[in-house]
């Protein structure tokens, strides 16, 4: 009896088909087995939210913005995070310049002073600034004295989220700066162009993307704050009274108010981020 056999050239035709076969197959267990895992933590992280809207309808949201405190609260929130993401632009930039750029004898005592304010309890945060800026304060005692006060108005409000958003937005555009290729600037420094010439045109828009992701954080993280802002600006509705400071009150009050505010916030935040996500990636696709 003949034994059948495989032509060589059969064989080294199934051998890739095989192989892919069995990749495949190793990749799904190995994904299969990393979604098991992930499961646990992303359903911690959706549920409470899922949870707040849920229990918030539309009625009550609607009854809500028919609230004068509420569109108060909404509407400072909006524009002093507004204020303080330009603020940080235009300020953190040349701060996050010098860190991505420079070296220089206690560098890293500057980089290290500049993440500070993202560790610090916010009571902290609040705290200091009140001893800086407040009336009896390092500084503000001088400001108040030619008539620029500034604790417990609404500009206090911007500094407190300043503060404690602000470097997001710096450590995120130093790190894009940082990852610009030298050789880049200097061909262009080469043909002449100025130092700003070069920012302009070359460093800038390769720092896109950092910039983008940095400011969204920086506006996300501000419009969420509430510890340095009601120890140094108070909670005053309609001049320094922000979203999460009515929360706080309406949890005391009035629980629907606090959902209502706390589903608008999500709302917000969401959207914002995802509008962040969708000019990152026309950036990269262009």
């Amino acid at each position: 009896m003949k034994r059948q056999t495989v032509p060589a050239a059969a064989a080294v035709d199934h051998q890739p088909a095989a192989m892919g076969v069995a990749h495949r197959r190793t990749w799904q267990r190995r994904w299969s087995g990393a979604g098991l895992l992930s499961l646990p933590l992303f359903l911690f992280f959706v549920i409470p939210v899922a949870a707040l809207l849920f229990r918030t309808s539309g009625a009550n949201i609607l009854a809500s913005l028919l609230r004068p405190e509420a569109r108060q609260a909404i509407a400072l929130s909006l524009r002093t995070t507004t204020v303080t993401a330009v603020l940080t632009i235009i300020l953190g930039t040349p701060l996050a310049y010098v860190l991505a750029r420079r070296r220089f004898p206690g560098w890293r005592a500057l980089d290290t002073l500049v993440e500070l304010p993202t560790v610090l309890p916010p009571a902290v945060a609040g705290v200091a600034l009140l001893v800086a800026f407040g009336r009896q304060g390092l500084l503000g005692g001088w400001l108040a004295a030619i008539g620029l006060p500034l604790a417990f108005t609404t500009t206090a409000v911007v500094l407190a989220q300043m503060f404690v958003a602000g470097p997001l937005y710096v450590k995120t555009m130093a790190v894009g700066l940082a990852g610009i290729d030298p050789e880049l600037e200097q061909a262009a420094a080469i043909d002449g162009a100025s130092r700003w010439q070069v920012f302009r045109h070359i460093s800038a828009p390769l720092a896109y993307p950092a910039a983008l992701s940095g400011a969204a954080l920086t506006w996300a993280r501000a419009l969420g704050e509430f510890g340095a802002t009601i120890l140094f600006a108070g909670n005053f509705p309609g001049r320094t009274q922000t979203m999460p400071l009515a929360i706080y009150i309406g949890f005391e009050s009035d629980f629907d108010v606090a959902l209502t505010l706390s589903a608008i916030l999500i709302g917000v935040s969401f959207a914002v981020l995802v509008l962040v996500k969708l000019l990152l990636q026309r950036s990269i696709d262009a």
